[in-house]
């Protein structure tokens, strides 16, 4: 689903006819919009008394969502402007799923056999994403070559929906070994913000947030970039961002050793290093083969990010207050993207949709990354690793693999990123950007 439906919403969008800057904001004022709407999703858990039925429910309607997008593509009298309202209900779906889902798979999987199992499963859904990202680019590149681009879009959205539903036939599937009850703990908005002042939790929150606002600053206008300025067909642009997918999966193995070896912190600072140059690299040549190397150098960089995040989240935030926390984190987290991209599509706006501008806003991202990490990374990284598990003998698989690239980005978004049921990446990214 993610491969060949959310990563193509803004590519989707331009071909529609919407300007490249409002192709961009796709990825993440309906994101926004969702985010708004999950904040429900803890009362209506309650309501609903189990993980399973919350889940699969929001997961169905998530994939529901790509019918109308499909018959949009195909009906050209539908107002273009369509494509945010669709957008938002499918962030908003699934948005609702991923607290609820990062709670449940805590009483599934064992942690005796945690580390190998989100191992093989972060691999697989790489490789499910990579094999949707590249199937759609082929797909986009054989109906542009016959005058049928919408009508490929119709496809791709239509083969999205069909696995969103195949996902939740499979959770519904799942067992419940612990319903919700009453060990979950609310933690009010009130309380949310005063433990980004005064806990490292919340600190550690803090920084997510600032650096995805760093981000999207720049995220959401790779893809009009490539396609309008360097004016890449759809299976140049399907390769480039492919290759930050494959290069995370390859790197993860690796990865996850430093991980265990090293501890999440470490590798939050190596991975939030590793991620901050490499908008700016965009500066130095427009020469494809130079591209496709910053890409997989950064699949490398937000695979370490990622993984230290996800890492972190279930170190730093207890299991009977992870559901209420992440779901006021996503409304957070949203946010800040939200006022990246609209800050970003300001001057694109102000100063006009032009290569030398666009190259600005990409310096100005890792400017941006660069003032976050100097001023929020030291205020969480320094405290002890307390109460991170190490498996009792060595591994050679990663301890808990980041399952996304929504990343949200997840493509110019997003964990969480967030597409549904995976513990999410902040950034849905583009690897290099």
């Amino acid at each position: 689903m993610v491969g060949c439906g959310e990563t193509y919403f803004a590519a989707f969008a331009l071909a529609l006819g919407l300007s490249q800057v409002a192709s961009g904001l796709v990825a993440t004022l309906p994101l926004l919009a969702g985010s708004v709407l999950q904040l429900a999703s803890p009362f209506l858990l309650r309501r609903f008394g189990s993980y399973r039925r919350w889940i699969v429910c929001s997961v169905l309607c998530q994939a529901a969502i790509f019918l109308p997008m499909a018959y949009m593509a195909v009906d050209r009298r539908i107002p273009a402007e369509l494509v945010f309202v669709f957008a938002a209900i499918y962030w908003g779906a699934g948005l609702a799923t991923g607290p609820a889902w990062n709670t449940w798979i805590g009483t599934l999987v064992p942690v005796t056999i945690r580390a190998r199992f989100f191992a093989w499963r972060t691999r697989l859904v790489q490789l499910g994403t990579l094999l949707g990202f590249v199937g759609g680019g082929v797909a986009l590149q054989y109906g542009a070559g016959r005058d049928a681009t919408l009508l490929a879009f119709a496809f791709l959205f239509m083969a999205a929906g069909l696995a969103r539903l195949i996902s939740g036939l499979a959770l519904a599937r799942q067992s419940e070994p612990v319903p919700p009850g009453a060990n979950e703990r609310h933690v009010s908005l009130g309380e949310f913000a005063t433990r980004i002042y005064r806990r490292a939790d919340g600190r550690f929150l803090l920084y997510l947030m600032a650096v995805q606002a760093a981000v999207q600053f720049s995220g959401p206008y790779f893809t009009p970039f490539m396609i309008k300025q360097l004016k890449l067909s759809y299976v140049d642009y399907m390769t480039l961002v492919a290759s930050a997918f494959a290069a995370k999966m390859f790197a993860l193995p690796w990865i996850g050793q430093l991980a265990h070896r090293y501890g999440p912190r470490k590798l939050l600072i190596w991975g939030s290093i590793g991620i901050m140059p490499l908008s700016a690299l965009w500066l130095v040549s427009n020469n494809y083969w130079f591209l496709l190397a910053l890409q997989i150098g950064g699949g490398f960089g937000w695979a370490a990010y990622e993984l230290a995040w996800f890492l972190l989240f279930f170190e730093m935030l207890p299991k009977e207050e992870r559901t209420s926390v992440l779901t006021t984190f996503n409304f957070g987290h949203s946010l800040a993207s939200v006022v990246g991209s609209l800050l970003g599509g300001t001057v694109l706006l102000s100063l006009g949709a032009e290569r030398p501008v666009y190259l600005g806003i990409f310096v100005g991202s890792a400017v941006l990354r660069l003032l976050v990490f100097a001023t929020l990374r030291p205020r969480f990284t320094a405290s002890p690793r307390a109460g991170f598990h190490r498996p009792a003998r060595p591994t050679h698989s990663i301890d808990i693999a980041a399952s996304q690239p929504h990343a949200p980005q997840t493509n110019g978004a997003p964990l969480a990123t967030n597409s549904g049921t995976q513990a999410e990446a902040p950034a849905r990214d583009l690897g290099a950007r």
